[in-house]
């Protein structure tokens, strides 16, 4: 058995770990792993006729290989946004498929997000074996509760959030802090809870400035240290669209993001000076967390039971806190978004934790 390996789409940590478990499962069989640089660009820049295109873009992976490549955070195979359908020059599917088969790769295990995971399921819809490993900070892949990845980036953000606490608290600003996050709001919501900020904004909740300005502005001036809080997700959006031309300082900024704009309505209203700060790829960046190396090489051991099985056309998912799969075609059927009725409080702009009895541990 031969399998071909990829990661797709933005870099989290916990990949690695995967890739690890893949290589070792496989290697306890007798099989062998082929790891494709840059996600599907790598298959699309192979000519199978040409040595040099296929060492360029491909790397045998052994145990020797994948020694402690689960304590590096980001992957060892690098990493693409690219959909062969969408390529230049028209849509490639056909290319990937003639590499695969020259290549003599009997299934592939593609890691990535919603895009990556989407071309993985158009190829299993054609007949190419695929095993899918959903993974993404922002937590929204359709048919799983958790992808490698999220637990690191709230990890990392909690734990800026609460550094940025003591210059906002010298100054007697208003911090608004802009996490990742463009169609679910899973990472802004849940970092701030456990970070305990004043108020959170959700992209599945667009922002009423003329609620949410008053309500730093109380927080402000009822807390002793004269400062406020507020975690926004990338993808929030605002009623009206209000302060989009908002021209000011928000601290010497002109940025476009949704958290530069509300910042500079916060001065706008007199509610005196901001720190802005975007986290970014600072949530991505470093070694995994224990719980996403441990989901990480809990589903790439998964992924090479599924194939021994010879159960294809499988996503691997944790579902109620439990390892499971589904079919590939899940990612299909939507993006996942938070239950906003159950975990959030749309008119103060807070988490809300009706029952915690019988919830999985991440709330979703």
């Amino acid at each position: 058995m031969r399998l071909g390996i990829l990661t797709g789409g933005g870099d989290v940590p916990g990949l690695n770990p995967c890739i690890r478990a893949v290589v070792l499962a496989a290697d306890d069989r007798g099989w062998q792993v082929l790891g494709f640089r840059r996600g599907w660009q790598g298959l699309l820049d192979i000519d199978p006729d040409d040595p040099v295109s296929v060492a360029a873009n491909t790397v045998d992976l052994n145990r020797e290989r994948v020694r402690g490549l689960d304590r590096l955070g980001g992957t060892i195979l690098h990493t693409s946004r690219c959909d062969p359908r969408t390529a230049a020059g028209g849509d490639r599917t056909a290319h990937v498929t003639h590499v695969l088969e020259r290549l003599g790769i009997d299934v592939m295990i593609t890691l990535g997000g919603d895009g990556t995971l989407r071309f993985s399921a158009h190829l299993d819809s054609i007949g190419v074996p695929v095993i899918s490993i959903p993974k993404t900070m922002d937590n929204d892949v359709n048919g799983t509760d958790y992808c490698i990845g999220f637990s690191t980036a709230v990890t990392r953000s909690v734990a800026a959030i609460n550094a940025l606490r003591t210059t906002t608290e010298s100054h007697e600003r208003i911090a608004v802090i802009e996490l990742f996050g463009r169609r679910s709001g899973e990472t802004a919501l849940l970092s701030g809870f456990l970070a305990q900020v004043d108020r959170t904004v959700i992209a599945e909740v667009p922002a009423d400035l003329d609620v949410l300005l008053p309500l730093l502005a109380r927080d402000k001036a009822t807390n002793p240290a004269n400062y406020a809080v507020l975690v926004v997700s990338e993808g929030a959006g605002l009623v009206g669209g209000a302060a989009a031309d908002m021209s000011g300082s928000a601290t010497t900024r002109n940025d476009g993001g949704v958290g530069h704009r509300i910042a500079r309505a916060i001065e706008a209203a007199g509610g005196g000076g901001t720190v802005v700060q975007e986290l970014a790829y600072l949530m991505r960046a470093g070694e995994p967390d224990a719980l996403d190396r441990m989901v990480g090489l809990a589903f790439g051991a998964l992924a090479v039971q599924l194939i021994e099985r010879r159960e294809t056309g499988r996503m691997v998912t944790l579902t109620s806190g439990n390892y499971c799969h589904v079919p590939a075609d899940s990612v299909l059927e939507g993006a996942k978004h938070v239950d906003v009725e159950r975990l959030y409080d749309r008119e103060q702009y807070r988490a809300r934790l009706k029952s915690v009895e019988g919830m999985p541990m991440f709330l979703y």
